[in-house]
């Protein structure tokens, strides 16, 4: 388990999401991505941004100000298509993820809102493909720690610390990495918020269902903004 406690880097959300009008303003809110590690890898560290591998976890996507969990739920990424599959857990329901399925394509910008229960869907554009699971390109270096007793061969666990800012300095985020670009952690500063297993073990997860197929893209009403970050707030 990953604790967070104060005075510890706080991530925010990437450049690339420029306006971050959503369909429910917050003031100055804090998202708190945590994936709970358990996955192994051999790459080392470098200092410039690398990228994920194909993942399964658990995510919790968390307001460090009200201490609200958000959603929390189960994931699917594949790294070199950039899809991710986000399904909420019903036994740990949350206001805001209740039901949640969600399917997203960040080399296509589009996404779409699955309703198994009632086999229904909505196709929607993307404007902002920034998420948890990647390092943006534009990412700077913080610094590297050492979780644990670094006096001891073999134990601990290494972590890089990516920093970055949105476009128009609307906020600001920080994600931290294990070896082999794994990520642990991710924060987003707001102003208006796992077990990883390196393998995909259902690659049907990614494939659109078949109440999506067909389906018109949705038009975006103005000051709209849809991306992974936007359905938790």
């Amino acid at each position: 388990m990953t604790r967070c406690a104060e005075g510890c880097i706080l991530p925010s959300l990437p450049q690339g999401c420029d306006s971050l009008r959503t369909r429910k303003m917050y003031v100055a809110v804090t998202l708190f991505v945590l994936m709970c590690l358990t996955a192994t890898t051999r790459a080392d560290h470098h200092h410039h941004p690398c990228h994920a591998p194909n993942m399964t976890g658990h995510l919790s996507v968390i307001n460090l100000k009200s201490g609200e969990t958000r959603a929390y739920g189960t994931f699917t990424y594949e790294s070199t298509a950039k899809k991710l599959r986000f399904r909420s857990n019903e036994s740990h329901p949350t206001n805001t993820s209740i039901g949640l399925d969600v399917l997203m394509f960040f080399e296509e910008g589009v996404f779409y809102e699955i309703d198994s229960k009632n086999q229904s869907c909505e196709k929607k554009a993307l404007q902002c493909s920034m998420h948890p699971m990647d390092i943006p390109d534009d990412a700077k270096f913080y610094g590297a720690l050492n979780v644990g007793n670094p006096s001891i061969e073999g134990e601990g666990l290494k972590v890089s610390v990516w920093i970055g800012g949105l476009l128009g300095k609307t906020g600001s985020y920080s994600t931290s990495v294990t070896v082999g670009c794994v990520p642990l952690s991710t924060m987003y500063f707001i102003d208006s918020s796992t077990l990883l297993f390196t393998l995909i073990k259902d690659p049907d997860l990614l494939l659109v269902p078949s109440i999506c197929q067909g389906l018109p893209l949705e038009e975006t009403p103005e000051g709209t903004v849809h991306s992974f970050y936007h359905e938790f707030i």
